[in-house]
């Protein structure tokens, strides 16, 4: 989500690389990442989505490489920014991400729900008829309940749930535990930026997590990244950055092994 806040898009570039570099293998965007600053140019034409930059930086991709994006909140047929909710609302997007990103098949889709109680069983089924024509790998959900996790999986598969949760942000915490037990992937947002939630890292200081930091050497906000790694075996990492600096200690922070009292500390 971060590549597109830089306007040099030689920034988003760099990062892309250097993650590719340092052994990332897993990219997750979306199509509606976009740069609030109009165009960029990036050398061969006008791109302002994080789609976009991904593939003028990537192409040809590693075989390694998993790409997950996000449908659901985007740009609609028409052209208005709104939520995909119909069968062909859905089409366009995916067929925008495979555009736009460069592929016949996208790796995995994340269907992006507005918290409410309506169903999203139309909606997955879509994108369960669209990954048995062969244009997505695998499905996914974001921002869900648990009963939404349980409507999707009797109509199709759910490879991850992406959701927030953080040192300080544990509503999700029982979604965490149901995704461990069905071998579900649990992908976190929000792990470094906690309550700060879209305004970017928290600023609010906790004693348990500066002690914790000052420990090990390391920054709060590693520590914060280290601690939603140690939740399970199910858990991955998609800390967003356009900084190569950043996206150095945001790695770095995966070697960090936390014993017993530190997350009996991080815990309380």
């Amino acid at each position: 989500m971060r590549l597109t806040v830089d306007p040099d898009p030689a920034a988003a570039i760099a990062v892309l690389r250097r993650a590719v570099e340092l052994g990332v293998d897993h990219i997750d965007t979306a199509a509606f990442y976009v740069s609030p600053g109009g165009p960029l140019d990036v050398g061969d034409g006008p791109a302002r989505y994080a789609t976009e930059l991904i593939r003028r930086a990537l192409t040809p991709y590693p075989e390694s490489l998993f790409l997950t994006t996000k449908v659901g909140p985007g740009i609609l047929p028409d052209g208005s920014f709104g939520e995909a909710r119909t069968a062909a609302q859905l089409r366009y997007q995916v067929e925008e991400n495979l555009r736009r990103l460069g592929v016949e098949r996208l790796d995995l889709v994340n269907l992006r729900v507005f918290r409410g109680s309506d169903s999203i069983g139309e909606r997955f089924a879509a994108l369960a008829a669209m990954r048995d024509e062969g244009l997505i790998r695998h499905l996914g959900l974001s921002a869900i309940r648990p009963e939404q996790l349980d409507e999707a999986s009797a109509i199709a598969p759910v490879a991850c749930v992406q959701n927030s949760f953080a040192v300080d942000l544990r509503r999700n915490a029982e979604l965490l535990r149901i995704c461990g037990e069905r071998g579900i992937a649990f992908v976190p947002f929000f792990a470094i930026a906690g309550q700060g939630k879209e305004s970017g890292a928290s600023t609010t200081r906790d004693a348990a997590v500066e002690a914790v930091a000052a420990r090990h050497g390391v920054t709060t906000h590693q520590v914060r990244l280290a601690w939603t790694l140690h939740q399970g075996e199910h858990v991955l990492a998609i800390p967003g950055t356009g900084s190569v600096p950043h996206l150095e200690a945001n790695i770095a922070a995966g070697a960090i092994r936390f014993s017993a009292g530190d997350l009996s500390e991080l815990g309380s």
